[in-house]
């Protein structure tokens, strides 16, 4: 069961208009046409429910693009641990469907690159709003 949980600092959240899957599949597509590369896709509510548990549908997507995430690494290794880009896709216990990630300005702040490498991490926020309406 998921309790209701406030973004934390650094985390954007839109609401989707579709149920987990479609919001997926809608991802999916939006990252093949924009030719991102889509590394995993982490059904934490279907392991959930290997272990025992029962969990509202909660899906992670690994993405992105070396030619955007390398710059960055190069820039701050550390930015290693929050790249690839991943974005959160879970139904809260309302049955509303979120969208979270990590602002592009926070992980900027978080591993000290230089902000003009800001704009190559906005892919996340673009997809999720884009895939939500």
């Amino acid at each position: 069961m998921m309790t209701d949980q406030k973004t934390s600092e650094g985390i954007k959240t839109c609401t989707s208009r579709y149920s987990v899957d479609k919001t997926v599949s809608r991802l999916e597509a939006l990252l093949k046409e924009k030719g991102v590369k889509l590394f995993a896709i982490v059904d934490h509510s279907g392991e959930a429910a290997t272990a025992g548990f029962e969990m509202h549908p909660t899906k992670l997507l690994i993405f992105g693009s070396p030619k955007a995430g390398t710059p960055v690494m190069l820039a701050a290794p550390s930015a290693a641990l929050d790249l690839p880009l991943r974005i959160l896709v879970a139904e809260g216990a309302d049955g509303k469907v979120l969208l979270s990630w990590n602002d592009p300005a926070w992980l900027e702040q978080r591993h000290g690159f230089p902000a003009d490498l800001t704009a190559n991490l906005a892919a996340a926020g673009m997809l999720a709003t884009k895939a939500a309406k």
